[in-house]
């Protein structure tokens, strides 16, 4: 707490955020860590107040309770108004108590004695009220105003939300020895936490009407709702917003629409498709598809493709072809004196390679042209295009890939004539989107089942319907 006062203090929190968090050089490990630490022991000085129960008998701490009153319903009464009996005023007092969400119309104090969170729930409550009363009063005066039973009661909700923040946050748990996970977000602001409650409990009360959930079955309904806000806040905290707005902004992204989009996603990802059966039905197909992808590579190589000539000057005038002959036996390729329009015939190669000869293919750094001296080294995009041959004792046919797709077809395909793996990006990408759709495929096959061409006839009526079943 003494640390606390003084970073408080000499505004150290400001300038650990511009000239560490915020600075041009990547902040390290240790850094990280030392980050993590004060995030968590910033927060951990709120566990005192999550852990205290609020005492009925309290003026000071009920005159709370009177404030939220107060800033909710100034425009329709004052409540040290003395006109009217005090009978006429409790009553008031109850009705505006209901409006405002709480368990306990008659004595809303009853509802912050349980800890966590405690009085840490009306701190948060009463800030949310005084720093953002706009979004305050529309809060309690559009749910308080709803007769459809979709209301969402401010005060319960915001019990319950800063025990969920509690946890997300961990508060009053030690700091892990090893974890460097910091939020740049709670160092943009000295009342960073309330803050924090202040973008999550709007969300929550959005979220609670794009869900329709009624006030009637409240447990229920929180567990239901909560569940989805808490999802909101997770995912939203993953992508480490650098401010409070950011991550606001990240929110009103992940509509509860969203989130059922993103668990279906999910769910076919994960769940469906790691499951035993489909895993060892994977097994079983994916030879097949290596093969058909492998056909794909070959047929590609009979094909052919042009070449550039790239010499340590960088001249790219000139051309040549190379294509395999249509058993996949021998290679063909000679010099061009222009791009062609389309295939190149075997006839008109003056060069042959037969596959037997081949020794081996070798990529980047590894081919003979990439060694020598010249401009061609130091060039990383050529050397991530360069493949050669190898055949004989010496011999070398040495490529340069127009583009990645080529590279990654040519390796492959001659990775297949020497019977050795395709390890490309473009094969294990193939291979995920094939064994993907023949999976669904056959998960969808109809195997022995006889689809009629006239629908059933229609059963005669039972002799009575005693069985029939009232839901209601």
């Amino acid at each position: 707490q003494e640390m606390a006062n003084i970073l408080a203090q000499k505004q150290l929190r400001s300038i650990i955020l511009t000239h560490v968090i915020r600075a041009q050089r990547a902040i390290n490990n240790e850094m990280a860590h030392q980050l993590y630490v004060l995030q968590v022991l910033t927060f951990n000085l709120l566990e005192d107040r999550m852990m205290t129960k609020m005492d009925p008998q309290d003026q000071a701490q009920r005159d709370i309770i009177f404030e939220l009153r107060r800033i909710a319903f100034d425009a329709e009464s004052e409540p040290n108004n003395s006109s009217g009996s005090i009978e006429k005023r409790k009553s008031m007092y109850t009705r505006d108590y209901k409006k405002l969400g709480f368990i306990n119309h008659v004595n809303p104090a009853m509802d912050f004695t349980q800890t966590p969170p405690g009085m840490l729930a009306l701190d948060n409550m009463l800030y949310f009220a005084k720093h953002h009363q706009d979004a305050y009063i529309r809060i309690v005066l559009e749910n308080s105003s709803r007769e459809d039973k979709h209301e969402c009661p401010f005060g319960r909700s915001s019990i319950e939300l800063t025990k969920m923040l509690c946890e997300i946050l961990k508060v009053g748990e030690l700091p892990s020895e090893t974890c460097n996970d910091f939020h740049p977000m709670f160092f943009t602001h000295d009342r960073s936490f309330e803050e924090f409650f202040c973008i999550c409990i709007q969300l929550l009360n959005k979220t609670w009407k794009e869900m329709r959930a009624t006030s009637e079955d409240f447990n229920k309904a929180r567990k239901r709702v909560m569940q989805v806000v808490k999802e909101q806040i997770m995912r939203a905290l993953t992508t480490k917003p650098s401010s409070l707005d950011q991550f606001k902004s990240k929110l009103q992204n992940l509509s509860y629409t969203e989130i059922l989009k993103i668990r279906q996603s999910e769910r076919m990802n994960q769940e469906d498709f790691q499951s035993r059966p489909i895993l060892e039905l994977k097994e079983k197909i994916q030879p097949e598809i290596l093969e058909l992808i492998k056909q794909q590579r070959l047929n590609r190589l009979v094909e052919g493709t042009c070449f550039r000539k790239l010499n340590s000057r960088r001249r790219q005038d000139k051309f040549w072809y190379c294509r395999l002959s249509p058993n996949h036996k021998v290679l063909h390729y000679g010099d061009l004196e222009e791009s062609p329009q389309g295939e190149v015939p075997h006839d008109s190669l003056q060069d042959k390679l037969p596959v037997a000869d081949i020794k081996a293919v070798v990529t980047g750094k590894d081919c003979p042209h990439m060694k020598e001296k010249g401009a061609l080294k130091q060039n990383k995009e050529v050397l991530e295009l360069a493949f050669s041959i190898l055949y004989d004792s010496s011999g070398q046919l040495n490529f340069i890939a127009p583009d990645k797709h080529e590279y990654c077809v040519w390796t492959d395909g001659l990775n297949a004539l020497l019977g050795k793996d395709m390890l490309s990006d473009l094969t294990r990408n193939d291979l995920d989107t094939l064994l993907s759709m023949e999976i669904k495929l056959r998960l969808l096959d109809l195997e022995n089942i006889q689809i009629p061409d006239a629908p059933p006839p229609i059963p005669k009526e039972p002799s009575n319907y005693d069985f029939v079943y009232d839901c209601n």
